[in-house]
């Protein structure tokens, strides 16, 4: 499953949860320069599915929240 993160947002909230993310099975991590969520790329950590944004508040609940797309259809 492709996972697509920000640049910006990874300096500013995602980086942790990108690192632990790299090592997961089933999961093609890409980084793009923009993916035109400024608002909240400012605000929360986020990452997009499949067109869909998937937020949280800290990293940790990122990691949880990409995991849980990845196991269900």
């Amino acid at each position: 499953m492709k996972v697509r993160f920000c640049r910006k947002n990874l300096r500013l909230m995602s980086k942790s949860a990108y690192q632990k993310l790299k090592d997961e099975p089933g999961l093609e991590l890409k980084k793009s320069d923009c993916l035109g969520s400024c608002r909240l790329c400012k605000e929360r950590c986020f990452a997009v599915i499949k067109g869909r944004t998937v937020s949280a508040a800290k990293p940790k609940k990122l990691v949880k929240r990409v995991l849980k797309k990845q196991s269900s259809p």
